[in-house]
C-alpha cells in the first residue's frame, strides 16, 4: 500500500538523507579526502574559466564519487549489522564495494587532469 504525498513526509526524507550524508563525513576517513578533493577542485574551478561542459563534467565526477562512496559506507553498515564474524563473501562484498570507490575517484581524478593541465600549462 503507497502512502499519500505530503509535504511533511518529504521534509523528513530529506532530513534523513542529510543525516546520512553527515554521518558519511562524520565516519568515514576517505570521506574527508573526498570533501577536502571536492572543495580544492571547486576553488580551482573557480579561480580559472570553465565552461559549461566541464563544469558539469566536474559535478557530475564529483557526484559519482560522493554517491559511490555513500553506497560503500552503507553497505559495509548493513554487512556489520548482520555479524562481527569475519565471513569471506561479506569481506568480498565490502572490497568491491570499496573497488567501486577506487574507480570512481580514479577516473575523477583523470578528468580533472584533462580540464586543469591544459588551463594550468596556459598560465605560464
Amino acid at each position: 500500500m503507497t502512502r499519500a504525498f505530503t509535504l511533511s513526509a518529504r521534509i523528513k526524507s530529506i532530513k534523513y538523507a542529510l543525516e546520512g550524508m553527515f554521518l558519511v563525513l562524520k565516519t568515514q576517513h576517505n570521506a574527508w579526502i573526498h570533501a577536502t578533493a571536492t572543495l580544492l577542485v571547486i576553488a580551482l574551478g573557480i579561480s580559472v574559466t570553465l565552461t559549461s561542459t566541464e563544469w558539469l563534467l566536474l559535478v557530475l565526477s564529483i557526484s559519482v564519487v560522493w554517491v559511490a562512496e555513500s553506497f560503500n559506507t552503507a553497505l559495509e553498515y548493513l554487512a556489520d549489522a548482520i555479524t562481527k564474524d569475519f565471513h569471506s563473501s561479506i569481506k568480498n562484498a565490502k572490497d568491491i564495494s570499496a573497488g567501486a570507490v577506487l574507480i570512481s575517484a580514479i577516473g575523477s581524478v583523470i578528468i580533472g587532469l584533462i580540464i586543469f593541465v591544459p588551463k594550468l600549462y596556459s598560465l605560464n
